[in-house]
């Protein structure tokens, strides 16, 4: 005789009875780290739009270089911080783009193409037009943005055909910069321009409205830390706002900001308390790069979170080096650091080799809720904990009306869950842990309620040494 059994069941007839367990091979879900989101200003690229940026040559590229007012240099401290990639989005809205008009041969020459950039923005660009050459049928158009050449098309030469007008409005078809628009065919032979100006386009408004829409957009991301391009406290509050926002529906995100020297340092430190928030990240004071460069405000939160996006959550941000920093900006008394550490702030002092680096890797966190300890006022634990959160919630998803709502697929649940958890034991992130059912709330319907506790692991940052000393007289 033989059939199924479950757990618990004892037969009355002898046999061979069996049962299909899930044996665990869920897929487990990896940590994901080191991407970085930020909201710019600048003179090029989309408004309110996404851009993944890797490198300082892709933030060039997409958004132009950083002037008057314009902020792409955020990408790249954020970078230099450590962030492995960061989604970038413009904010804006309004503006008017570049323009220019091209003309033809003739003896008063009649306007025949007009070029306009796709992008507002006041970014100085010029065309040449020009024979190409190592071809002598074609011809070359080069917009130049400031002395740098930015896109080149190569279109026919000669008034044949549909002459050389539409034949550059053909060369520019596939641009992801520049419209080309015929106006005329005029002697259907384009005039030879050097570094001629194009009309500026004026940059778009950023009020605190299209700060609110471009965090918007961040929203469909995933990323780990947050900055923005300003030092304004009323947009640091839409920026915690959104954490908040962000965070209840399911994104474990951080944001740091940050304010200048040239705001009083009892002002910074009440700000930074205000906040009260594991998700809020306040750096205190600023240094100097060996090129005298300040850094401070919305330029070192930049710096710091690119740190804080990239550090692995086994690892603490305290005494962590800033790299390239060579003094302080305000150096802080003993006292000072103290209450700014007690203010939730994070706090740069020098080591004894006279290297710039982070005091502790603490949050703005300063009173814990009554379902928060202590370790919520750090930021390694804090990493650790929302990659947990999110791994498990990753390695679970895949099953979600995939699996029924009995043992068995409660047990594929647990395995994932406590597949991340020895996994996170492994990497040094935790010290222990278990997902088990809660058999305070039974499973019914379509619903399963597990319980995951974990105990994870800090840092050594205080190590109380005592000196015993003997005298001992000669002898």
């Amino acid at each position: 005789m033989s059939g199924t059994f479950v757990v618990g069941e004892t037969k009355i007839r002898p046999g061979v009875y069996t049962r299909r367990e899930n044996a665990g091979g869920v897929e487990i879900a990896g940590a994901v780290n080191g991407i970085g989101a930020a909201v710019i200003r600048a003179n090029w690229g989309p408004l309110n739009k996404i851009v993944w940026i890797e490198s300082p040559v892709d933030a060039a590229a997409a958004f132009g270089l950083p002037g008057t007012g314009h902020t792409v240099n955020i990408i790249d401290e954020m970078l230099t911080g450590g962030a492995s990639k960061v989604a970038a989005v413009r904010a804006g809205s309004g503006g008017t783009a570049a323009t220019i008009t091209l003309k033809d041969t003739t003896g008063s020459p009649i306007s025949v193409v007009t070029l306009t950039a796709n992008f507002v923005g006041s970014r100085a660009l010029s065309a040449t037009i020009k024979d190409n050459l190592a071809d002598n049928t074609k011809r070359d158009c080069i917009i130049y943005a400031g002395t740098m050449e930015f896109e080149k098309v190569t279109f026919a030469k000669g008034s044949t055909g549909d002459g050389e007008p539409a034949a550059l409005v053909a060369a520019f078809a596939n641009s992801k910069n520049f419209t080309a628009a015929k106006l005329a065919d005029g002697n259907k032979i384009m005039a030879t321009v050097s570094s001629a100006a194009f009309t500026p386009g004026t940059d778009p408004q950023t009020t605190s409205t299209e700060y609110s829409a471009a965090l918007n957009v961040l929203e469909s991301a995933v990323w780990n830390v947050l900055i923005v391009d300003t030092n304004d406290t009323t947009i640091h509050q839409l920026v915690a706002a959104f954490i908040d926002r962000v965070y209840e529906a399911g994104s474990n995100s951080i944001a740091v900001v940050a304010e200048p020297k040239s705001v009083a340092i009892g002002t910074r430190m009440a700000n930074a308390a205000a906040f009260n928030d594991e998700k809020i990240i306040y750096p205190l004071n600023g240094a100097y790069d060996a090129g005298g460069t300040l850094y401070d405000g919305y330029l070192l939160a930049a710096r710091i979170g690119g740190m804080v996006a990239a550090i692995p959550s086994n690892q603490s941000l305290t005494h962590e080096v800033v790299r390239g920093m060579v003094s302080q900006a305000e150096p802080l008394t003993n006292t000072e650091i103290e209450t700014a550490l007690q203010s939730g702030c994070l706090v740069l002092s020098t080591n004894t080799s006279g290297q710039i680096w982070i005091e502790q890797g603490i949050n703005t966190l300063i009173t814990p809720s009554g379902n928060q300890d202590a370790g919520w006022k750090k930021i390694r634990r804090v990493k650790t904990r929302f990659e947990l959160i999110d791994r498990i919630s990753d390695t679970t998803a895949p099953l979600i009306g995939k699996v029924n709502n009995d043992s068995d697929g409660r047990a594929a649940i647990i395995a994932g869950a406590n597949g991340v958890i020895k996994r996170m034991i492994g990497e040094k992130k935790l010290l222990d842990g278990t997902c088990i059912e809660d058999t305070s709330n039974p499973a019914v319907g379509d619903s399963a309620w597990f319980i995951i506790a974990v105990d994870d692991i800090d840092s050594i940052e205080r190590v109380y040494l005592t000196f015993r000393f003997r005298f001992s007289a000669e002898a």
